[in-house]
């Protein structure tokens, strides 16, 4: 995939309702995408947009009941005679007592109404794809879907689509597309005003993990060493932690990259315990993240 780089991105967001939590519009400069984000209770308000009844790829939002995990659908829709289109096949979807567990959709189509039937396969295709191997949210799509056949030409538009999709997609708060791999802190940095954040360790009697700060709070990257027993003292928010992220345990062994909100709530996680993560968490040279930031 051919990247844009990172530059400077102007994003125009525009509150159809005049509040943060209502309909979102939003267009990016210079891009021919539209993108809607749609309260699940809010979608009959849009039935009179035109550019709903287009063709188009969907996303649809959750929390899972029990153990608070992110969850998506991925799905696309084509224009039909009668005026029926994407925001058609989304409230089919209200209407599916099997998708009860969605609470908003993100719909992009294009202000010129040039998605067809191969294109909408072809990005409907690399957006599943893409949040799999990112494996933020619980996809919920049971079968892998067609790519279809397009040009070297097409496709080189449809990736370029696909950039600014992924763009705008996390200003709309949602992280489906952004990594949690491991970069090296020692790689030339496109933006050389960027300072790397650095590895960090936490290693103790029972523990032994490496993770990073992120935008989002922390990062423990997989293959780290947990703790399998709470101490007497370990708090709700602990304990919940764990059992959020109980599948991602095995015999003790972190199986995935996982995010959370802290450093504190991250080592917390790994001992099983309360815990000043600003303390525990240490670069190569033995300096705390206490004493990194300070610095």
């Amino acid at each position: 995939m051919t990247k844009l780089g990172k530059r400077g991105k102007s994003i125009n967001l525009f509150l159809m309702d005049g509040t943060a939590t209502g309909r979102v519009k939003c267009t990016l400069a210079n891009w021919t995408g539209v993108v809607y984000k749609i309260p699940r209770t809010k979608l009959d308000d849009c039935k009179e947009r035109d550019d709903l009844k287009q063709s188009g790829v969907y996303f649809l939002f959750g929390v899972s009941d029990d153990k608070e995990e992110n969850i998506a659908y991925i799905g696309q829709a084509g224009a039909r005679k009668n005026g029926e289109g994407i925001l058609y096949r989304i409230q089919e979807h209200k209407r599916n007592s099997d998708k009860d567990y969605w609470t908003e959709a993100v719909v992009f189509t294009t202000s010129n109404n040039s998605l067809g039937p191969t294109e909408i396969s072809y990005l409907e295709n690399r957006f599943f794809n893409l949040a799999k191997e990112v494996d933020r949210y619980d996809v919920k799509n049971k079968v892998d879907p067609c790519s279809g056949n397009v040009t070297e030409e097409k496709e080189s538009e449809l990736e370029e689509f696909i950039e600014y999709a992924t763009i705008v997609m996390g200003a709309l708060g949602h992280r489906i597309f952004d990594s949690l791999k491991e970069e090296s802190t020692d790689k030339v940095k496109e933006d050389k005003n960027s300072i790397a954040e650095p590895l960090l360790y936490l290693k103790t009697g029972k523990v032994d993990a490496k993770g990073i700060r992120t935008n989002e709070g922390f990062v423990i990257y997989e293959g780290a060493t947990v703790s399998d027993v709470p101490t007497k003292s370990c708090p709700e928010t602990i304990r919940n932690l764990r059992n959020k992220y109980s599948e991602r345990v095995k015999e003790g062994i972190l199986t995935e990259n996982t995010p959370f909100n802290s450093p504190s709530a991250a080592a917390g996680f790994l001992i099983y315990s309360s815990a000043n993560g600003m303390e525990m968490w240490k670069d190569e040279n033995g300096r705390t993240l206490k004493q990194i930031e300070n610095n």
